[in-house]
Protein backbone atom coordinates (compact mmCIF):
# COMPACT_ATOMS: atom_id res chain seq x y z
CA UNK A 1 0.00 0.00 0.00
CA UNK A 2 1.35 3.39 -0.94
CA UNK A 3 1.92 5.72 1.48
CA UNK A 4 1.88 9.91 1.27
CA UNK A 5 4.94 11.81 1.40
CA UNK A 6 5.27 14.83 3.19
CA UNK A 7 8.20 16.95 2.99
CA UNK A 8 9.34 19.65 5.14
CA UNK A 9 12.64 21.81 5.84
CA UNK A 10 14.79 20.20 8.54
CA UNK A 11 14.96 16.62 9.78
CA UNK A 12 14.34 17.98 13.60
CA UNK A 13 11.15 18.93 12.07
CA UNK A 14 10.40 15.79 10.49
CA UNK A 15 11.57 13.73 13.59
CA UNK A 16 8.58 15.43 15.71
CA UNK A 17 5.73 15.08 12.97
CA UNK A 18 6.89 11.80 12.88
CA UNK A 19 5.68 10.87 16.45
CA UNK A 20 2.09 12.27 15.97
CA UNK A 21 1.39 10.54 12.17
CA UNK A 22 0.65 7.06 11.28
CA UNK A 23 2.22 4.09 9.45
CA UNK A 24 0.34 5.97 6.66
CA UNK A 25 2.84 8.64 6.56
CA UNK A 26 6.71 9.00 5.38
CA UNK A 27 7.79 11.97 6.69
CA UNK A 28 11.01 13.68 5.17
CA UNK A 29 12.96 16.72 4.63
CA UNK A 30 14.25 18.58 2.08
CA UNK A 31 17.20 20.16 4.25
CA UNK A 32 16.46 23.98 3.46
CA UNK A 33 16.47 24.89 -0.11
CA UNK A 34 17.53 22.08 -2.74
CA UNK A 35 17.53 24.79 -5.83
CA UNK A 36 19.13 28.46 -5.81
CA UNK A 37 21.05 30.62 -8.16
CA UNK A 38 24.67 29.39 -8.83
CA UNK A 39 27.55 30.21 -6.24
CA UNK A 40 30.26 29.71 -7.97
CA UNK A 41 31.37 29.36 -11.99
CA UNK A 42 31.33 25.99 -12.02
CA UNK A 43 27.65 25.95 -11.43
CA UNK A 44 26.85 27.89 -14.21
CA UNK A 45 25.79 25.38 -16.85
CA UNK A 46 27.83 25.33 -20.29
CA UNK A 47 24.77 26.77 -22.17
CA UNK A 48 25.07 29.86 -20.10
CA UNK A 49 28.59 30.63 -19.06
CA UNK A 50 29.36 32.58 -22.00
CA UNK A 51 26.18 35.08 -21.24
CA UNK A 52 27.89 38.26 -19.84
CA UNK A 53 24.62 37.75 -17.19
CA UNK A 54 26.24 34.26 -16.27
CA UNK A 55 28.14 35.69 -13.34
CA UNK A 56 25.12 36.99 -11.20
CA UNK A 57 22.94 34.12 -12.52
CA UNK A 58 20.12 36.80 -13.40
CA UNK A 59 19.31 38.14 -17.20
CA UNK A 60 18.72 41.35 -15.98
CA UNK A 61 17.95 41.50 -20.11
CA UNK A 62 15.19 39.21 -20.26
CA UNK A 63 12.55 40.07 -16.94
CA UNK A 64 15.43 39.55 -14.57
CA UNK A 65 14.63 36.03 -14.94
CA UNK A 66 16.25 33.97 -12.33
CA UNK A 67 18.89 30.78 -13.41
CA UNK A 68 18.56 27.99 -10.85
CA UNK A 69 20.67 25.16 -10.35
CA UNK A 70 20.32 22.02 -7.93
CA UNK A 71 23.62 22.43 -6.16
CA UNK A 72 25.83 19.58 -5.54
CA UNK A 73 25.70 19.04 -2.08
CA UNK A 74 21.63 19.15 -2.25
CA UNK A 75 21.48 16.37 -5.32
CA UNK A 76 21.84 13.37 -3.20
CA UNK A 77 18.57 14.67 -1.08
CA UNK A 78 17.01 15.11 -4.10
CA UNK A 79 17.78 11.97 -5.86
CA UNK A 80 16.27 10.18 -2.16
CA UNK A 81 12.46 12.56 -2.28
CA UNK A 82 12.32 11.61 -6.22
CA UNK A 83 12.68 7.70 -4.83
CA UNK A 84 10.36 8.06 -1.97
CA UNK A 85 7.84 10.17 -4.60
CA UNK A 86 8.11 7.23 -6.79
CA UNK A 87 5.63 5.25 -4.61
CA UNK A 88 4.17 7.69 -2.52
CA UNK A 89 0.09 8.05 -2.94
CA UNK A 90 -0.26 11.80 -2.52
CA UNK A 91 3.22 14.55 -1.94
CA UNK A 92 2.36 17.29 0.79
CA UNK A 93 4.64 20.26 1.35
CA UNK A 94 4.89 21.08 4.62
CA UNK A 95 7.54 24.01 4.33
CA UNK A 96 7.07 27.02 6.54
CA UNK A 97 4.16 29.47 6.15
CA UNK A 98 6.40 32.21 4.82
CA UNK A 99 7.98 33.52 1.72
CA UNK A 100 10.66 31.42 2.00
CA UNK A 101 8.85 27.94 3.53
CA UNK A 102 6.77 28.75 0.12
CA UNK A 103 9.37 29.67 -2.27
CA UNK A 104 10.82 26.16 -1.32
CA UNK A 105 7.48 24.47 -1.72
CA UNK A 106 7.81 25.73 -4.98
CA UNK A 107 11.58 24.62 -5.87
CA UNK A 108 10.55 21.01 -4.80
CA UNK A 109 7.26 20.76 -6.82
CA UNK A 110 9.42 22.01 -9.84
CA UNK A 111 12.58 19.98 -9.37
CA UNK A 112 10.53 16.64 -8.38
CA UNK A 113 7.98 17.15 -10.96
CA UNK A 114 5.73 15.12 -9.24
CA UNK A 115 2.76 13.01 -11.09
CA UNK A 116 0.19 12.02 -8.25
CA UNK A 117 -1.90 14.71 -6.25
CA UNK A 118 0.04 17.74 -4.52
CA UNK A 119 -1.32 19.78 -1.48
CA UNK A 120 0.21 22.74 0.21
CA UNK A 121 0.32 21.78 4.29
CA UNK A 122 1.14 24.99 6.22
CA UNK A 123 0.89 25.27 9.94
CA UNK A 124 3.10 27.58 13.18
CA UNK A 125 2.75 25.46 15.55
CA UNK A 126 4.05 21.94 15.55
CA UNK A 127 1.55 20.01 17.75
CA UNK A 128 -0.25 16.83 17.28
CA UNK A 129 -3.77 19.04 16.84
CA UNK A 130 -1.92 21.41 14.87
CA UNK A 131 -0.77 18.78 12.23
CA UNK A 132 -3.72 16.99 11.85
CA UNK A 133 -5.40 19.98 11.12
CA UNK A 134 -3.62 21.15 8.60
CA UNK A 135 -3.23 17.94 6.87
CA UNK A 136 -7.29 18.55 6.74
CA UNK A 137 -6.58 21.90 5.43
CA UNK A 138 -4.61 21.91 2.41
CA UNK A 139 -4.36 24.67 -0.04
CA UNK A 140 -2.49 25.54 -2.91
CA UNK A 141 1.19 26.87 -3.35
CA UNK A 142 1.11 31.22 -2.84
CA UNK A 143 2.35 31.96 -6.14
CA UNK A 144 2.84 36.05 -4.50
CA UNK A 145 4.42 34.42 -1.83
CA UNK A 146 6.90 32.77 -4.24
CA UNK A 147 7.49 36.09 -6.35
CA UNK A 148 8.16 37.74 -2.91
CA UNK A 149 10.80 35.74 -2.33
CA UNK A 150 12.11 35.63 -5.68
CA UNK A 151 12.63 39.30 -5.91
CA UNK A 152 14.26 39.68 -2.55
CA UNK A 153 16.77 36.80 -3.48
CA UNK A 154 17.18 38.09 -7.06
CA UNK A 155 18.18 41.59 -5.09
CA UNK A 156 20.31 39.80 -2.85
CA UNK A 157 22.23 38.73 -5.45
CA UNK A 158 22.32 41.63 -7.92
CA UNK A 159 23.23 44.26 -4.92
CA UNK A 160 25.81 41.80 -3.45
CA UNK A 161 27.53 41.01 -6.26
CA UNK A 162 28.89 44.96 -6.64
CA UNK A 163 29.33 45.38 -2.92
CA UNK A 164 30.97 41.97 -1.59
CA UNK A 165 34.06 42.36 -2.92
CA UNK A 166 33.98 46.38 -1.44
CA UNK A 167 33.20 44.36 1.51
CA UNK A 168 36.60 41.99 1.67
CA UNK A 169 38.78 44.33 1.14
CA UNK A 170 37.49 46.82 3.10
CA UNK A 171 36.04 45.29 6.35
CA UNK A 172 37.09 41.39 6.10
CA UNK A 173 37.40 38.72 3.09
CA UNK A 174 34.62 36.40 2.59
CA UNK A 175 31.96 38.56 3.72
CA UNK A 176 28.62 38.07 2.38
CA UNK A 177 26.60 41.55 1.62
CA UNK A 178 22.56 42.03 0.00
CA UNK A 179 20.04 43.92 -0.15
CA UNK A 180 20.36 44.26 3.66
CA UNK A 181 23.79 44.80 4.20
CA UNK A 182 24.71 47.21 1.19
CA UNK A 183 21.77 49.40 2.98
CA UNK A 184 23.45 49.11 6.19
CA UNK A 185 26.90 49.91 4.92
CA UNK A 186 25.73 53.48 3.27
CA UNK A 187 24.62 54.21 6.51
CA UNK A 188 27.96 53.20 8.39
CA UNK A 189 29.51 55.26 5.46
CA UNK A 190 27.35 58.31 6.21
CA UNK A 191 27.99 57.75 9.93
CA UNK A 192 31.83 58.08 9.33
CA UNK A 193 31.65 61.15 7.01
CA UNK A 194 29.44 62.85 9.30
CA UNK A 195 31.72 62.01 12.56
CA UNK A 196 35.14 63.39 10.47
CA UNK A 197 32.74 66.23 10.14
CA UNK A 198 32.06 66.87 13.79
CA UNK A 199 34.04 69.46 16.23
CA UNK A 200 34.77 68.13 19.31
CA UNK A 201 33.32 69.71 22.06
CA UNK A 202 33.63 69.35 26.14
CA UNK A 203 31.71 69.75 29.50
CA UNK A 204 31.48 69.36 32.61
CA UNK A 205 28.92 67.97 34.88
CA UNK A 206 28.48 66.78 38.83
CA UNK A 207 26.67 63.84 40.34
CA UNK A 208 26.50 62.53 43.90
CA UNK A 209 25.10 59.51 46.12
CA UNK A 210 23.53 61.11 48.67
CA UNK A 211 23.21 59.06 51.99
CA UNK A 212 20.08 59.34 54.24
CA UNK A 213 20.51 60.09 57.74
CA UNK A 214 17.71 58.31 58.61
CA UNK A 215 16.83 54.95 58.74
CA UNK A 216 14.74 54.74 55.98
CA UNK A 217 14.55 52.61 52.55
CA UNK A 218 16.26 53.59 50.23
CA UNK A 219 18.18 55.22 52.29
CA UNK A 220 20.38 56.79 49.64
CA UNK A 221 19.69 58.91 46.18
CA UNK A 222 21.64 59.05 42.81
CA UNK A 223 21.30 62.68 42.38
CA UNK A 224 22.86 65.49 39.07
CA UNK A 225 23.61 69.05 39.20
CA UNK A 226 21.34 71.24 37.56
CA UNK A 227 21.92 74.76 38.06
CA UNK A 228 24.91 77.01 39.91
CA UNK A 229 23.17 79.89 41.80
CA UNK A 230 19.99 80.12 40.01
CA UNK A 231 22.49 79.33 36.47
CA UNK A 232 21.50 76.15 34.48
CA UNK A 233 24.34 73.81 33.66
CA UNK A 234 24.67 72.66 29.48
CA UNK A 235 24.22 69.30 29.17
CA UNK A 236 25.15 66.97 26.54
CA UNK A 237 21.67 67.71 24.53
CA UNK A 238 22.52 71.28 24.56
CA UNK A 239 25.25 70.79 21.94
CA UNK A 240 24.69 70.38 18.06
CA UNK A 241 25.24 66.84 17.25
CA UNK A 242 26.83 67.66 14.07
CA UNK A 243 29.30 70.19 14.61
CA UNK A 244 29.61 70.02 18.60
CA UNK A 245 28.80 73.69 19.16
CA UNK A 246 25.86 74.91 21.39
CA UNK A 247 22.93 74.55 20.47
CA UNK A 248 20.75 78.51 19.82
CA UNK A 249 18.84 77.82 22.73
CA UNK A 250 21.80 77.27 25.10
CA UNK A 251 23.12 80.23 23.95
CA UNK A 252 19.98 82.21 24.42
CA UNK A 253 19.74 80.68 27.67
CA UNK A 254 23.25 81.70 28.79
CA UNK A 255 24.04 77.87 29.87
CA UNK A 256 26.95 77.73 32.09
CA UNK A 257 29.31 75.16 30.78
CA UNK A 258 31.33 73.60 33.31
CA UNK A 259 35.20 72.53 32.33
CA UNK A 260 37.08 70.15 34.55
CA UNK A 261 38.76 72.51 36.88
CA UNK A 262 35.24 74.13 37.48
CA UNK A 263 33.30 71.01 37.84
CA UNK A 264 36.31 69.48 40.34
CA UNK A 265 36.15 72.99 42.30
CA UNK A 266 32.56 72.62 42.80
CA UNK A 267 32.39 68.72 43.59
CA UNK A 268 35.03 69.88 46.43
CA UNK A 269 32.75 72.73 47.44
CA UNK A 270 29.99 70.65 47.75
CA UNK A 271 31.50 67.39 49.50
CA UNK A 272 32.37 69.60 52.26
CA UNK A 273 28.48 70.68 52.91
CA UNK A 274 25.35 68.55 53.96
CA UNK A 275 22.31 68.43 51.17
CA UNK A 276 19.14 69.27 51.98
CA UNK A 277 15.41 67.72 51.39
CA UNK A 278 13.36 70.51 50.51
CA UNK A 279 10.15 68.48 48.51
CA UNK A 280 9.53 65.02 47.83
CA UNK A 281 6.62 64.57 45.24
CA UNK A 282 4.74 61.47 44.84
CA UNK A 283 3.21 61.07 41.42
CA UNK A 284 1.55 57.37 40.21
CA UNK A 285 1.86 55.66 37.48
CA UNK A 286 0.04 53.09 35.51
CA UNK A 287 2.32 50.89 32.88
CA UNK A 288 0.63 48.31 30.35
CA UNK A 289 2.04 44.62 29.76
CA UNK A 290 4.09 44.55 26.59
CA UNK A 291 2.72 43.19 23.75
CA UNK A 292 3.83 39.55 22.82
CA UNK A 293 7.14 38.84 21.11
CA UNK A 294 7.58 39.29 17.53
CA UNK A 295 11.22 38.30 15.57
CA UNK A 296 12.78 41.62 16.37
CA UNK A 297 11.38 42.56 19.81
CA UNK A 298 12.55 38.58 20.80
CA UNK A 299 16.05 39.38 19.78
CA UNK A 300 16.27 42.33 21.75
CA UNK A 301 15.22 40.98 24.63
CA UNK A 302 17.41 37.85 23.90
CA UNK A 303 20.11 40.73 24.09
CA UNK A 304 19.02 42.28 26.40
CA UNK A 305 17.91 40.01 29.33
CA UNK A 306 20.40 37.05 28.29
CA UNK A 307 23.20 38.32 26.51
CA UNK A 308 22.65 36.55 23.11
CA UNK A 309 23.79 37.78 19.61
CA UNK A 310 20.17 38.12 17.23
CA UNK A 311 22.03 34.79 15.46
CA UNK A 312 22.22 32.95 19.21
CA UNK A 313 18.46 33.77 20.11
CA UNK A 314 16.78 32.77 16.67
CA UNK A 315 18.68 29.15 16.49
CA UNK A 316 17.36 28.42 20.03
CA UNK A 317 14.14 29.81 18.90
CA UNK A 318 14.34 27.72 15.79
CA UNK A 319 15.24 24.40 17.80
CA UNK A 320 12.26 24.93 20.58
CA UNK A 321 9.62 25.49 17.39
CA UNK A 322 10.64 22.65 15.69
CA UNK A 323 10.33 20.38 18.99
CA UNK A 324 6.89 22.00 19.39
CA UNK A 325 7.54 24.30 22.53
CA UNK A 326 6.48 27.31 20.40
CA UNK A 327 4.71 28.77 17.69
CA UNK A 328 6.72 29.99 14.13
CA UNK A 329 9.50 32.11 15.51
CA UNK A 330 9.54 34.63 12.38
CA UNK A 331 6.79 36.26 12.60
CA UNK A 332 5.92 40.84 12.72
CA UNK A 333 2.41 40.26 14.04
CA UNK A 334 1.64 40.76 17.39
CA UNK A 335 -2.15 39.20 17.25
CA UNK A 336 -2.51 36.06 19.48
CA UNK A 337 -5.20 33.26 18.53
CA UNK A 338 -8.27 32.91 20.66
CA UNK A 339 -6.53 29.31 21.52
CA UNK A 340 -3.73 31.31 22.67
CA UNK A 341 -5.59 33.83 24.74
CA UNK A 342 -7.35 31.48 26.34
CA UNK A 343 -5.10 29.49 27.50
CA UNK A 344 -2.85 32.86 28.32
CA UNK A 345 -6.19 33.65 30.84
CA UNK A 346 -6.64 30.65 32.14
CA UNK A 347 -3.19 30.42 33.38
CA UNK A 348 -2.89 33.67 35.03
CA UNK A 349 -5.98 32.68 36.94
CA UNK A 350 -4.63 29.29 37.72
CA UNK A 351 -1.13 30.89 38.48
CA UNK A 352 -1.82 34.05 40.12
CA UNK A 353 -5.82 34.43 40.99
CA UNK A 354 -8.47 36.54 39.59
CA UNK A 355 -7.02 39.67 40.70
CA UNK A 356 -4.75 40.18 38.04
CA UNK A 357 -6.83 39.12 35.21
CA UNK A 358 -8.38 41.98 33.00
CA UNK A 359 -12.22 41.35 32.65
CA UNK A 360 -11.48 41.17 28.68
CA UNK A 361 -8.82 39.43 26.80
CA UNK A 362 -6.13 42.20 25.59
CA UNK A 363 -5.10 42.46 21.67
CA UNK A 364 -2.51 44.10 20.28
CA UNK A 365 -2.35 44.97 16.23
CA UNK A 366 0.72 46.51 14.70
CA UNK A 367 -0.37 50.02 13.01
CA UNK A 368 2.82 48.74 10.70
CA UNK A 369 2.57 49.47 7.13
CA UNK A 370 3.65 46.33 5.50
CA UNK A 371 3.70 44.33 8.35
CA UNK A 372 2.57 40.66 7.71
CA UNK A 373 -0.29 39.19 9.94
CA UNK A 374 0.26 35.74 8.63
CA UNK A 375 1.50 34.04 11.43
CA UNK A 376 0.57 34.91 15.10
CA UNK A 377 3.58 36.39 17.58
CA UNK A 378 6.02 33.93 19.08
CA UNK A 379 4.09 32.16 21.99
CA UNK A 380 4.20 28.95 23.88
CA UNK A 381 2.76 26.06 21.65
CA UNK A 382 -0.42 24.37 22.22
CA UNK A 383 -4.06 24.77 23.63
CA UNK A 384 -2.28 24.58 26.91
CA UNK A 385 1.24 26.38 28.03
CA UNK A 386 3.49 24.48 29.70
CA UNK A 387 5.39 26.23 32.29
CA UNK A 388 8.80 27.09 32.34
CA UNK A 389 9.39 24.54 35.44
CA UNK A 390 7.34 21.92 33.07
CA UNK A 391 9.54 22.15 30.63
CA UNK A 392 13.19 22.39 32.36
CA UNK A 393 14.63 18.86 32.37
CA UNK A 394 13.69 18.60 28.73
CA UNK A 395 15.58 21.38 27.50
CA UNK A 396 19.53 22.68 27.42
CA UNK A 397 20.25 25.69 29.06
CA UNK A 398 19.57 28.58 26.49
CA UNK A 399 16.35 26.85 24.86
CA UNK A 400 15.46 26.74 28.63
CA UNK A 401 16.15 30.41 29.00
CA UNK A 402 14.17 31.36 25.43
CA UNK A 403 11.73 29.55 26.73
CA UNK A 404 11.16 31.01 30.06
CA UNK A 405 10.93 34.73 28.42
CA UNK A 406 8.64 33.47 25.61
CA UNK A 407 5.96 32.04 28.16
CA UNK A 408 6.68 35.24 30.57
CA UNK A 409 6.09 37.51 27.96
CA UNK A 410 2.64 35.45 26.41
CA UNK A 411 1.62 35.51 30.28
CA UNK A 412 2.01 38.87 31.21
CA UNK A 413 0.47 40.43 28.12
CA UNK A 414 -2.67 38.90 29.19
CA UNK A 415 -2.53 40.47 32.95
CA UNK A 416 -3.81 43.83 33.87
CA UNK A 417 -1.56 46.67 34.18
CA UNK A 418 0.90 47.46 36.76
CA UNK A 419 0.08 50.28 39.39
CA UNK A 420 2.68 52.31 41.68
CA UNK A 421 3.74 55.63 42.87
CA UNK A 422 7.14 57.08 41.82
Amino acid sequence: MSKALIIVESPAKARTISKFLGKDFIVESSVGHIRDLPSKAAEIPAAHRKKKWARTGVDVENGFKPLYIVPTLKKAQVKKLKDLLASASTLYLATDEDREGEAIAWHLHEVLKPKVPVKRMVFHEITEKAIHKALDNPREIDSSLVDAQEARRILDRLFGYEISPVLWKKVKPRLSAGRVQSVATRLIVERERARMAFLKAGYWSVSADLQSELKTKPNSVETSLLSIAGRKLALGKDFDPDTGKRTQKAINDKLLVLDEKGARAVSDNLAKKNAEVVEVKKKPFTKKPSAPFITSTLQQEAGRKLRFTAKRAMRVAQRLYENGYITYMRTDSTTLSQQALDAARSQVVELYGKDFLPSEARNYSKKVKGAQEAHEAIRPAGETFKTPEQVRNELDDDGFKVYELIWKRTIASQMLDAKGQR
